[in-house]
């Protein structure tokens, strides 16, 4: 069987890689580092969000440099999920100055190097 999703004619993505967001449900704040335009994750990641909370499939997914009150991660987040954050300032994510050469008060600006 292929559980592959199909890619749309057209995946509009809501955030930018540089954008501060905050999920929806739970306590998290990070910034895009990637997107994917439709789920790329395994099928047990997946099947391991509760059903109640599931998100669909063919939307945006996006990598986040993550952080919390207690710990900072890398999160997949489903488009869905995410609301903008940027006026509550900038992230403190060790894997930020890998990507990111800084802050300009709205969003992340990326490396020159990782623009090409």
């Amino acid at each position: 069987m292929n559980d592959k999703i199909p890619l749309p004619e057209v995946a509009e993505a809501a955030f930018s890689i540089g954008a501060v967001v905050r999920h929806r449900i739970f306590d998290f704040r990070g910034v895009v580092f990637d997107i994917d335009p439709v789920f790329a994750n395994s099928e047990e990641w997946y099947q391991s969000i509760p059903e109640t909370v599931r998100p669909a499939k063919d939307q945006p997914f996006y990598h986040l440099f993550a952080e919390n009150a207690e710990n900072s991660y890398i999160a997949y987040v489903s488009q869905q999920n995410l609301l903008p954050d940027h006026k509550q300032g900038p992230i403190n994510h060790p894997g930020i100055n890998a990507v990111f050469e800084g802050w300009n008060g709205d969003q992340y600006q990326l490396k020159r190097l990782m623009r090409q």
